[in-house]
């Protein structure tokens, strides 16, 4: 009899779960759509100072409280290209683009794949993507992360060194117009 109730009991916990409508959808259900809901909810409260990486597969789950990972489950261009026209179809943040500089020095018989991965971020970027040694862009992430938010997208992508880096920036705002503002302030 206890073993009868004790498995009712596990059953309607279950169907009450599975039909409830606030049960959230996690990204095993669907993580195409996850990341990209994700992003575009949260780009109108992204700003200067914080950070979208677009990563492959083996960069690593960080764990400061300021980053926040999702997994999208599509080929890196298509992910990369699709961060890339959200960022430029909003009024108030550009991107200031890093990749890794081992990039630029990995061949593809070294590591297969990488002469179109470069060629990627070459035509979405051009000149505007800078290269910087990966821990060196490791650590201003860490460091960005204790004041500001970084949203990291992996990708299934497994070829070395391919991440891009994007801090945000203030579109309407220039670094000039702030110097104008500082030496006013100084007067």
């Amino acid at each position: 009899m206890k073993k009868d109730i004790f498995i009712s009991i596990i059953v309607l916990l279950t169907l009450t779960v599975s039909c409830n409508p606030n049960h959230q959808t996690t990204m095993k259900e669907n993580p195409q759509s996850r990341w990209e809901e994700q992003l575009e909810a949260e780009m109108p409260l992204l700003g200067h100072r914080n950070w979208i990486v677009v990563t492959d597969m083996a960069y690593p789950l960080q764990s400061a409280p300021g980053i926040e990972t999702l997994y999208a489950d599509e080929d890196f261009e298509t992910v990369l290209t699709k961060v890339k026209a959200s960022i430029d179809s909003v009024p108030h943040v550009f991107a200031h683009v890093y990749h890794d500089q081992e990039m630029d020095f990995l061949t593809d018989s070294i590591a297969p794949g990488i002469g179109k991965a470069r060629e990627i971020v070459s035509q979405l970027y051009g000149k505007e993507a800078k290269s910087m040694v990966h821990e060196d862009i490791i650590t201003k992430l860490d460091k960005a992360s204790k004041l500001y938010k970084i949203l990291i997208i992996k990708t299934p992508l497994t070829i070395p060194y391919t991440s891009v880096f994007l801090e945000l920036d203030c579109k309407y705002w220039s670094a000039e117009r702030q110097q104008q503002l500082d030496e006013l302030m100084r007067k």
